[in-house]
């Protein structure tokens, strides 16, 4: 937050001459300027903290866009499944957030690998930390468990969820949070305390590799370990398309994604009223939030019309679903570097991402992996190319304005390659701790019988065998007590093999 000049009585009298009345004069100015600077001060926190509670919603918000994008994708039998398993990464991540994710995470001073302070928000507000820092965090930390859910969909029991969404959410994801974005972090761009990583520090604005990349990775295990859906692949290796029921609830999904993207991206600076002390007002924060919009819009736009046009080539038809996943890949990647290139270098973003999501799902089938939203694919392979693109593309200016002066920068627009390595050596860790975590807490849930459901279960759907009943209502359960009204229409099946013209009729109740 910016500071205010201060007014001192001792430095004001000798101003106002030898008048009798001068110390007192001045004792008053100084009073009433110290009453205005906190009123301005306290209006600037007012206002950031509403800017980054309206930013949190729209984070938030994004749960429901995932919801929709699942239901979607998945077939109709396991509809009431996927949806409470979208309600669990948010309430279960809640609590295992507060009580230690957010600890890891910022628990500030600490050292390099994971945060010690703020158990249970101890101690909090703060002078570093109010309550709608961990709102906006914990928001992020449920996206991650969200992602992974997608990856292991229609096959995987409700127990499992709620261990691994709670693992991920209070310790995997935090301890990543804490390497990049803690100023105590030992890959974090904002260190306050040692050296920075290559003199630079990880630059990953908004979570490309601290969400994307931590929820795509765990997905990638976790369905490796649980292995593909029934009738996937048929016998002779081929894959086999099962396809979701809804292109409706995916495409009011998606819409709802970009949506709370825009809270994801511009929300990441936290405050929206600092000044960057140029010769022009007019320029600021709130310039570089806009700035931040319109690289994410662009990223997203171009990703889907290269999707669009790509699979038309590839495949031979216009595919809404895949143009869906292709805008939330350029989403993605861009979510990286969003503060910090200029939106034509979102453009190319954007189109190396459909390519880089569209080159992922033909290795996954390739090597028979089955993941019904490509989460990993699209969250893992584009949040990838999102942290190598921040590295090439990054604007000096916008580094030294968001970031600290003197910084490096893109390796493309003359700024060396310190920012590459350590955006490179940022993918590799998370991948390596990512591995080391999650893998062996789905290898541990197959062997204890936790991870998959059997194979009545997957067939039947287990919004039936594991819900009480399938999401839709096909059929008036009361249609027998009940009289109906109007008239409804009943097909008459034929009693023998021979239809007659009165059998292969249709009835008509009144």
């Amino acid at each position: 937050m910016a500071s205010f000049p201060t007014c001192s009585a001792e430095e004001l009298t000798p101003l106002l001459g030898l008048a009798a009345n001068a110390t007192a004069a001045a004792d008053y100015i100084c009073t009433r300027f110290t009453a205005t600077s906190d009123k301005f001060s306290s209006t600037t926190y007012a206002i950031d903290n509403t800017y980054l509670l309206f930013s949190a919603y729209l984070v938030f918000a994004m749960q429901l866009g995932f919801a929709m994008l699942c239901a979607g994708s998945v077939r109709a039998k396991n509809t009431m499944n996927i949806m409470l398993t979208n309600v669990l990464d948010a309430a279960a991540g809640g609590i295992s957030y507060y009580i230690f994710g957010f600890a890891f995470a910022f628990g500030g001073p600490s050292n390099g690998f994971i945060g010690k302070h703020y158990f249970g928000l101890k101690s909090i507000p703060s002078a570093v930390y109010d309550y709608s820092f961990f709102l906006y965090q914990w928001a992020f930390a449920i996206a991650a468990a969200g992602i992974t859910s997608g990856s292991i969909a229609e096959r995987t029991q409700f127990v499992a969820y709620l261990i691994y969404s709670s693992f991920l959410t209070g310790f995997v994801y935090p301890i990543v949070s804490h390497w990049v974005w803690s100023s105590d972090g030992w890959a974090s761009a904002t260190r306050t305390s040692g050296s920075l990583l290559f003199g630079s520090g990880a630059i990953d604005f908004a979570g490309s590799g601290v969400v994307h990349m931590v929820g795509g990775i765990a997905g990638l295990w976790g369905a490796l370990i649980e292995g593909p859906r029934i009738g996937r692949f048929d016998r002779s290796g081929r894959s086999v398309a099962l396809r979701g029921h809804s292109a409706s609830l995916v495409v009011l999904g998606t819409f709802l994604l970009w949506f709370g993207w825009y809270g994801f991206n511009p929300g990441s600076f936290l405050t929206i009223s600092k000044s960057y002390g140029t010769s022009n007002s007019y320029y600021g924060q709130w310039s570089a939030v806009g700035r931040t919009a319109v690289t994410t819009t662009l990223a997203g736009c171009t990703a889907a019309l290269t999707t669009l046009f790509g699979k038309r080539l590839l495949v031979g038809h216009w595919n809404v679903t895949d143009v869906c996943n292709g805008l939330l890949g350029g989403f993605a990647a861009i979510t990286s570097g969003c503060a910090v290139v200029e939106p034509w270098a979102a453009v190319v973003c954007g189109f190396v991402a459909a390519w880089v999501l569209i080159g992922c799902n033909v290795l996954a089938e390739k090597f028979k992996y089955d993941d019904p939203l490509e989460a990993a694919q699209l969250h893992g392979g584009c949040g990838s190319w999102g942290l190598l693109f921040t590295g090439l593309f990054a604007k000096k200016q916008y580094v030294h304005e968001v970031y600290a002066t003197g910084r490096p920068y893109g390796l493309l627009m003359g700024g060396g390659g310190k920012l590459l390595a350590a955006q490179i050596i940022q993918i590799l860790v998370i991948i390596g701790w990512v591995s080391v975590t999650m893998a062996p807490l789905f290898y541990a849930l197959k062997k204890l019988n936790l991870l998959r459901v059997s194979t009545e279960d997957e067939m039947q759907g287990m919004d039936m065998t594991r819900h009480g009943g399938f999401a839709y209502a096909y059929h008036d359960e009361d249609a027998s007590v009940h009289t109906p009204v109007g008239f409804m229409m009943r097909k008459v099946e034929p009693a023998s093999a021979s239809p007659s013209p009165i059998h292969n009729t249709t009835s008509m109740v009144v």
